[in-house]
């Protein structure tokens, strides 16, 4: 069985809300649960699949732990890592960088070599626009806690039935 951490950055609890949901539904795989504030750089090197979270601040900035986690991941070894990404945004009142803090980790972790699963498409959100749409297609799994919260557990379901055969 691969070895799977489930990483996030939270400073409202949201993002950890959803982390500890995802962990719940993928128990079977034993993922290990891990706040970015917290945790060093090993579990990135030490695990074949990563999933991570983040929530985005203000006009499109990543979440503040995420972006220290960064700095010391620099210089360290991440090819072909398996990367599944999930964020957190307002499509409502920040409608033009919805979740462009996972759009921020994409970048850095394609531009590492990991090969990054879980697209989602945009069907189905209402957003201006986003870091975080490659190729007509969000990066990995958005949720909105703020104005679309009574649909995080069934796009949860949805998005890990999509990544459980690559696990």
């Amino acid at each position: 069985m691969k070895k799977i951490s489930i990483i996030y950055g939270t400073c409202t609890d949201h993002t950890k809300e959803a982390a500890e949901l995802i962990a719940s539904k993928l128990s079977d795989f034993q993922p290990e649960l891990h706040n970015v504030a917290d945790c060093g750089t090993e579990p990135f090197e030490q695990s074949d699949c990563l999933i991570l979270g983040t929530s985005t601040w203000g006009c499109g900035d990543l979440q503040d732990d995420w972006g220290d986690m960064l700095d010391k991941l620099s210089g360290v070894e991440l090819t072909g890592k398996q990367v599944a990404l999930f964020g957190l945004g307002d499509s409502s009142g920040f409608s033009d960088t919805f979740v462009d803090g996972m759009g921020e980790l994409y970048h850095f972790f394609n531009d590492k070599g990991c090969k990054m699963v879980g697209e989602v498409p945009t069907d189905g959100y209402s957003f201006d626009d986003s870091t975080a749409v490659v190729n007509d297609e969000f990066v990995g799994l958005p949720l909105d806690m703020d104005n679309e919260e009574d649909q995080t557990e069934e796009r949860i379901e949805g998005w890990l039935s999509q990544l459980k055969p690559l696990l």
